[in-house]
């Protein structure tokens, strides 16, 4: 990455910023997720499971 010029450098490093946030924000939600949530989302799985 040395090599390529500055605006191709800050153009991958703002890419890699935005996935890092992205990821944080994934891992927020994922973390404050209830377990009555869990078991809603597993609930309509099996429902739709069921009636496929």
């Amino acid at each position: 990455m040395k090599t390529l010029p500055v605006d191709e450098q800050d153009a991958i490093a703002a890419r890699l910023l935005a996935e890092i946030e992205d990821e944080q924000r994934w891992k927020t939600q994922f973390e404050s997720t209830t377990d009555a949530q869990w078991d809603g989302l597993a609930d309509m799985v099996r429902q739709e499971i069921a009636t496929s």
